[in-house]
């Protein structure tokens, strides 16, 4: 059996530049870190006793004959891509739900694939192509309308920049002093606000809508490095929860169904409780929201905002990790 453990992500500036139909002709930055909030998956050969030969347990339970019959597009697209050919368990469980903007169907993917991996024997050396399979499954096999920083968040780990060009992604940590890492996070609060939905779906009309919004891209990639100077030249802190503010002016305006009535009261009411900005995060339309605000305003903001799940959140380095291997 073989467990692994794969971080989810938040993300800060630049979503949105991530997606293929914007970098194949633009470049692309994002500012995202993996949390300590994790996707699990177990995998093992499946005894040879029973009348299926995949046994996939998620939200749930497939058993099938045949990789074509499962009907979870990543696992029967990461088998098919891996040519499995002997039988297989798979079990998944997670710290957080699924579509709640933190990444967590690109996390399963990076996760899976790295077990499977592990499974027949291999090692993971190169986390980055460990990213660029996931990428591979999720937008060339399922055809999702997906970016790619999550893949990368998920596999590498860690508080970085991401860059997005046609000839390739690169990963550059955001390398800080650990207390002004630690004041930064200590701004950051973090709400369930019980709305899910599928980011596919979103972000499918965020890309439909690139081609005439070029200009708010190229002003939320300007937005990126002038929070990576904020943080890095240890300016006021201040002024990236005002950023943030911004950005989400922004990317509320990218599809129709970014945000809601339910999700634009619960920002103002954040705001009118000390926070200076924030932003729903992932793709839009449900899930986690952020606020970021000076420690001593996140009492009010919590007690404003009592009917939402308060979840602590910190980051994390480790990316996609093996936490049991014995094939």
């Amino acid at each position: 059996m073989v467990i692994s453990k794969t971080p989810f992500r938040v993300s800060f500036f630049g979503g949105g530049t991530d997606y293929p139909a914007w970098y194949q002709e633009n470049d692309g930055m994002v500012l995202s870190s993996s949390i300590d909030k994790y996707c699990y998956i177990a995998a093992r050969e499946l005894p040879p006793f029973f009348d299926y030969n995949y046994r996939i347990r998620y939200a749930k339970n497939e058993d099938t004959k045949t990789i074509g019959e499962i009907e979870h597009p990543s696992v029967r697209e990461c088998l098919a891509f891996l040519e499995v050919r002997k039988g297989l368990e798979i079990q998944h469980t997670a710290d957080l739900p699924s579509m709640s903007g933190l990444g967590s169907s690109s996390s399963f993917t990076v996760g899976l694939l790295h077990a499977l991996r592990a499974l027949a024997g291999g090692t993971i050396t190169d986390k980055m192509q460990l990213a660029l399979d996931a990428i591979h499954v999720e937008q060339g096999r399922i055809g999702e309308s997906v970016g790619s920083q999550d893949q990368v968040v998920a596999a590498v780990g860690g508080f970085n920049i991401i860059r997005f060009r046609h000839d390739g992604i690169s990963v550059e940590p955001m390398r800080l002093p650990p207390e002004r890492l630690s004041l930064f996070q200590d701004h950051l609060l973090f709400f369930f606000t019980g709305f899910t939905r599928y980011a596919s779906d979103v972000a499918a009309e965020k890309i439909k809508n690139i081609p005439g919004r070029g200009d708010d891209l190229r002003t939320m990639i300007r937005m990126a490095k002038e929070a990576v100077s904020i943080l890095k030249q240890e300016r006021d802190i201040l002024d990236f929860g005002r950023l943030l503010d911004e950005n989400w002016k922004i990317k509320r305006t990218l599809a129709h169904n970014v945000t809601n009535p339910a999700i634009d009261a619960i920002y103002a009411a954040g705001m009118k409780a000390g926070a200076l900005g924030g932003k729903l995060l992932g793709a839009g339309g449900g899930g986690f929201i952020l606020f970021f605000a000076e420690p001593e305003r996140h009492a009010s903001i919590r007690a404003k905002l009592k009917d939402l799940l308060y979840v602590p959140i910190r980051f994390e380095n480790l990316g996609s990790h093996l936490i049991y291997n014995q094939p």
